[in-house]
């Protein structure tokens, strides 16, 4: 799409195998991007380039451990050097361990936050420092609405995308004199593997989600429907785009009313 200005961009996905990293790896590609896919799960990552080649997009994929920062710029260095300067870098990736606050173990905790919270330091500071002499690019993370409302047995996760979202809100502010932007999606209920995890087999999970569980002081959906991938897809397609260059430290919460605007 020549008029989103994306033409052969290099871009960076995380969790790019499933869900909503699979779809943002797969719009970008259709873009006109050259997409370097990041995951852990081998497996997923071949069927997706296998899908994107079909296509005759641009791909590559790599088996990497955001938590781990030697990998990571061992991986980002070999991407500037094969495919050229990274662009756009969106951290998708993520892990939901549930549990209130009484039962949570340390490792549920510490992978929660190595994964949603420094995996994206990483990854952004890694990014980002080959950037700012370039003094262009776009980072985009994938936080959740649950960041900013407190929801039942979601302590770990929720706070550790507060982090990475405010963390991504500094980055931005800092790097503004390199012309880099730094934004944030922050998705509610949306039809991926992680939302079945919370749902029961014996109740009507999608009617509770979107009417809402006064008991567990869940919010209801006001749109009245589950989100898909493609709504948050599209929405990162906007914000790495030449149409969105004048938008720096936002966050476009996706989750049809559930937080109220809040």
């Amino acid at each position: 799409m020549e008029e989103l200005g994306l033409n052969r961009r290099v871009a960076i996905v995380t969790g790019a195998a499933g869900g909503i990293g699979r779809t943002v790896a797969r719009e970008l590609a259709k873009s006109g991007m050259f997409v370097a896919a990041f995951d852990c799960d081998v497996q997923g990552l071949y069927q997706l380039e296998s899908e994107l080649k079909e296509d005759g997009s641009d791909v590559a994929v790599f088996q990497v451990d955001i938590r781990n920062r030697t990998e990571i710029e061992s991986v980002v260095d070999q991407i500037e050097a094969e495919l050229g300067p990274v662009e756009v870098l969106v951290n998708v990736a993520g892990v939901l361990r549930m549990g209130n606050v009484n039962n949570l173990t340390d490792e549920d905790w510490e992978q929660t936050f190595a994964v949603n919270s420094t995996g994206v330091f990483y990854l952004s500071r890694s990014v980002s420092r080959r950037m700012i002499p370039r003094r262009r690019g776009s980072i985009v993370t994938v936080g959740s609405n649950a960041a900013s409302t407190p929801r039942m047995a979601f302590s770990a996760y929720a706070s550790s995308k507060a982090a990475a979202v405010m963390f991504t809100k500094c980055l931005g502010l800092e790097l503004a004199q390199y012309n880099i932007r730094c934004n944030i999606v922050s998705p509610g209920s949306t039809e991926t593997d992680m939302l079945k995890l919370l749902w029961k087999e014996d109740e009507r999970s999608e009617d509770r989600c979107i009417n809402g569980v006064s008991e567990d002081y869940r919010l209801g959906i006001p749109l009245g429907k589950i989100a898909r991938p493609i709504d948050i897809a599209e929405t990162v397609l906007f914000l790495v785009s030449d149409r969105s260059s004048h938008i720096t430290m936002q966050n476009i919460c996706i989750d049809g009313g559930a937080t109220l605007g809040v």
